[in-house]
């Protein structure tokens, strides 16, 4: 048996699985080996199998074998195996160390690094796997580099003829399952001449 993947979050007494055997008297169900841990237990009549706890991620996946036993003969029974795994969830959002940022860049300055942007996820695997982008600000001025963070100036700045002052709001997002998650970070860039 290889029942759906449980979340992390699933709660104690929680469905995983029935198990069910073809036989002309009824059976016991018990689980024999396996669940050292203790997350499961199974109604000895039904063979439905529940969540006995909170699940810890890192345990997991767990096989255990349920044994179905002859209830007027207890030594004629059988065994099958089952296989739970468990949903890594996507817990955190993504966190940069400060949502606000104030940077000068000298103007008439051809295209340029400003600020590398860094932020930090405590999920694990795609739930914590970053990228960046520019949720508004002027885009034909400014470019992320969605792997590294790093925000670029694109073109040169004239203090005189063109705003002192620019905006630009960047976000992480990660990869998470099933729903991916963001965390931004606002840029103050002043010109200075």
């Amino acid at each position: 048996y290889q029942p759906a993947p449980l979340s992390e979050k699933a709660l104690p007494n929680t469905f995983v699985v029935k198990i069910s055997v073809l036989y002309e008297v009824p059976v016991i169900y018990s689980i024999v080996s396996g669940d050292e841990k203790g997350y499961f237990i199974i109604n000895s009549s039904t063979g439905i199998v529940r969540t006995r706890k909170n699940l810890k991620l890192e345990d997991f996946p767990v096989t255990f074998n349920v044994q179905a036993t002859d209830s007027s003969n207890p030594h004629i029974f059988n065994e099958v195996s089952v296989i739970v795994d468990v949903i890594d969830e996507n817990d955190f959002p993504p966190v940069f160390p400060s949502s606000l940022l104030e940077k000068r860049l000298e103007e008439n300055l051809p295209a340029t690094q400003i600020v590398q942007l860094k932020a930090q996820d405590s999920d694990t695997g795609r739930n914590g796997f970053l990228t960046y982008g520019i949720l508004n600000g002027d885009r034909l001025k400014f470019r992320i580099d969605e792997a590294t963070g790093i925000l670029y100036s694109t073109a040169p700045f004239d203090y005189e003829d063109e705003p002192t002052e620019y905006q630009v709001v960047i976000y992480a997002e990660d990869d998470g399952i099933p729903e991916k998650k963001r965390g931004y970070c606002t840029v103050v860039i002043k010109i200075v001449d």
